[in-house]
């Protein structure tokens, strides 16, 4: 009996690397949304990594998260590293920004071995902004990894709706303001 449950348990092993092997290692997850106000309020919420605390998901779930800034303000070369309990240890860097229209930064979990690449576009859309928020990667070839990419989508996609409806309430408030 412990034979066969021995082999039972090594074969399921084995189908779920074979499984896993047969799974993309990259990934890439899209949201969208439109905002009522001008691009430039908008992406100045985006283009300096202090701002994101203040729309952000992750930093609200962990109001006790760690996070250290370095490098030029709003600028390429800018940084962020976070320590957290419940939302992990990271860190963010911008490698490149196109005024009121593009913000590229890199993405690294070190405990996790992984990263990721976010681009938020954003695109004057009849008197609005539309925000197109990209996060793509490769696990690379960890078979066990590729699970992570071909679930990615659910892990996080909610994750970037939430802070970009959370960026649509506080750039629209400020458009109010002026």
């Amino acid at each position: 009996m412990l034979k066969k449950l021995s082999l039972g348990i090594v074969a399921f092993l084995i189908f779920i690397i074979l499984v896993g092997w047969c799974l993309p290692s990259d990934f890439k997850v899209v949201r969208t949304i439109r905002i009522n106000a001008p691009a430039n309020i908008v992406f100045d919420n985006i283009k300096d990594l202090r701002q994101w605390q203040n729309w952000g998901v992750w930093f609200k779930r962990d109001p006790n998260m760690q996070v250290a800034y370095a490098g030029p303000d709003a600028a390429v070369g800018m940084s962020s590293t976070w320590k957290s309990e419940s939302q992990g240890n990271g860190e963010m860097e911008v490698i490149a920004l196109e005024q009121d229209q593009r913000f590229i930064y890199t993405l690294t979990f070190p405990d996790m071995g992984m990263g990721s690449t976010g681009e938020l576009t954003l695109r004057d859309k009849d008197g609005e902004t539309v925000v197109i928020w990209h996060d793509y990667g490769d696990v690379g070839g960890n078979p066990l990894l590729h699970y992570v990419a071909f679930f990615m989508d659910r892990m996080i996609g909610e994750d970037l709706q939430m802070g970009l409806e959370n960026l649509k309430v506080i750039s629209e408030a400020e458009f109010l303001r002026l």
